[in-house]
Order: C-alpha cells, then structure tokens, then sequence
C-alpha cells in the first residue's frame, strides 16, 4: 500500500512539475529547424576562394560544409598538392563544428592549456585557413582553404569566398 502511494505521490509531482514547465516538454517533443547553406551558395563560394588564391598565384583546395561539418562543396585546382583535399576538409569542419575561424581554434590551443587536447579530436585541424560562414548569428556552413604557403594566405581565399555570397546570406 505505501508502495502505490509513493508512486501516486511521485505521478502528482511529476505532473505539477510538466505543467509548470510546459514549455521543457513541448521543446523536447518539437520539431527543429535548422539554416543550412545551399549548394548554389557553397559552390559559388568555393570557386571564389580558388579565383582569388589562383589570381594571387596559389594552387588550392576550396571545401565548404554545411552546419554539421558535411562536404556541400570541393573544388580542387590544377596543380594542387594530394594533401590539400584533406586540410581545406579539416579546416571547414574545424569552423562549422566549432562555431570559430580554424585559425582562432589554432591559437586557443597553444595559449590555453585546458585547450591543448582539443586538437585531438577526430576531423578538427589547428591551422588557419577555415572560417564559418554565417546568416546573421547563425553559423550555416563553413569553408577551409588548404595549399597556399600560409594559413593567413588560405583564410583570405576563404574570406573572398564568403565575400562572394555575402549578400544572400542575409
């Protein structure tokens, strides 16, 4: 008898509980909605990189992913490195994953030592040359650029790709 009391007693609170807080239950039962780049957008933004890399005189890998760190987009020029293909991926998914230029992740993980593992972690890289591409607050892709002699060289191709679509990304 105590038994089925306690279970009644602890139905009642857990009940009072979801009616004070709907919204907790309504929010893990609900549908989300998530802003992703587009191919058309992606693309664009990859050739861009590369156009700007190869008018600058270097031969890249240009990746974009969406905002869950998956390939939406490679373009890889003639001439490139086989290695490239795997750095821009790394960067991208660095950025998209971690919300944060690849660059920036790089220097968190030399300068704070509670970071220092998070360079392990399987997919992320800490160079520089990946940036989140953004709507707003909102991180909806990113792009990595790999090959140009330098992260800081790879992050302004990217740059001139996120610069291309910037307009629609409002």
């Amino acid at each position: 008898m105590q038994k089925g009391l306690s279970y009644y007693v602890s139905g009642l609170f857990f009940g009072a509980l979801l009616s004070v807080c709907p919204s907790v239950s309504a929010a893990a039962q609900g549908v989300l909605t998530e802003r992703q780049i587009s191919l058309a957008l992606a693309s664009e933004a990859a050739e861009a990189a590369v156009a700007q890399c190869r008018a600058d005189g270097f031969r890249v890998t240009a990746t974009v992913v969406d905002r869950s760190g998956r390939i939406k987009a490679v373009l890889r020029d003639d001439g490139t490195g086989p290695h490239t293909l795997d750095t821009s991926l790394r960067k991208a998914f660095t950025s998209a994953s971690l919300r944060i230029s690849s660059a920036e992740f790089a220097k968190r993980v030399d300068t704070v030592p509670a970071a220092a593992h998070l360079k392990d972690i399987k997919g992320v890289i800490a160079l520089a040359g990946g940036l989140p591409i953004r709507s707003g607050d909102e991180v909806i892709g990113a792009i990595g650029v790999g090959g140009a002699p330098g992260g800081d060289k790879d992050e302004a191709c990217a740059q001139a790709g996120i610069n291309k679509i910037a307009e629609r990304l409002k």
